[in-house]
């Protein structure tokens, strides 16, 4: 029982939602956990075409010279794609239970997490999944994290350890735990529609 001293605890047993955004039998999930360790994860520098070919034959859609690194981890290729000539890399996980937009000249550096899934904290805990769009031209530094319904604007980027959320304008500078716009890419170039100081 739940009162000012002691607030209630959700049974985690009951959360919804866990294999809803599968959208495959649990087999096609199995075989893709083994492909994922053996050709995509492994952290030995096996050939980007390897990786490429194996996300590909599970339904993503993976464009011309793409290079993704060793340690990549893809929660569900069939909810991928990724433009042209992108750089995903070293340790980057994609944890996409939901659909995820990679544009063309994209990097996502080393070690970034990108999730779409969370959860309701205050009732349940079931499952809450929303796409992530990463435009074209932009770059996400190493360790940042970027959260479920986050929209990148075109050649945009986040300094390393950014928490990226919400709606990043085009051609922004963002930094820190609250996405804060600190400056614009390219200079003379207005961020999002918006001039501001170089």
């Amino acid at each position: 029982m739940a009162d000012d001293q002691h607030p209630p605890v959700i049974d985690l047993s009951r959360a919804p939602g866990a294999g809803e955004a599968w959208d495959r039998s649990r087999g096609t999930l199995a075989l893709w956990l083994l492909v994922e360790l053996l050709l995509v994860t492994n952290p030995l520098q096996i050939s980007s075409a390897v990786r490429a070919a194996a996300l590909r034959r599970f339904g993503a859609r993976i464009g011309r010279g793409v290079i993704l690194r060793p340690r990549l981890r893809v929660k569900l290729p069939w909810k991928l794609t990724i433009g042209d000539r992108s750089w995903i890399g070293e340790g980057v996980w994609i944890h996409n239970q939901d659909i995820v937009t990679i544009g063309t000249d994209v990097v996502l550096s080393q070690d970034t997490f990108l999730t779409t899934g969370s959860h309701r904290h205050r009732t349940d805990m079931g499952l809450i999944t929303r796409p992530v769009v990463v435009e074209d031209g932009a770059w996400i530094t190493s360790r940042c994290v970027v959260l479920g319904g986050t929209h990148v604007g075109r050649s945009a980027l986040a300094r390393p350890l950014t928490v990226v959320t919400g709606r990043v304008p085009a051609n922004a500078i963002v930094s820190g735990p609250d996405c804060e716009v600190v400056g614009a890419r390219f200079p003379g170039v207005s961020v999002g529609g918006v001039d501001v100081p170089d």
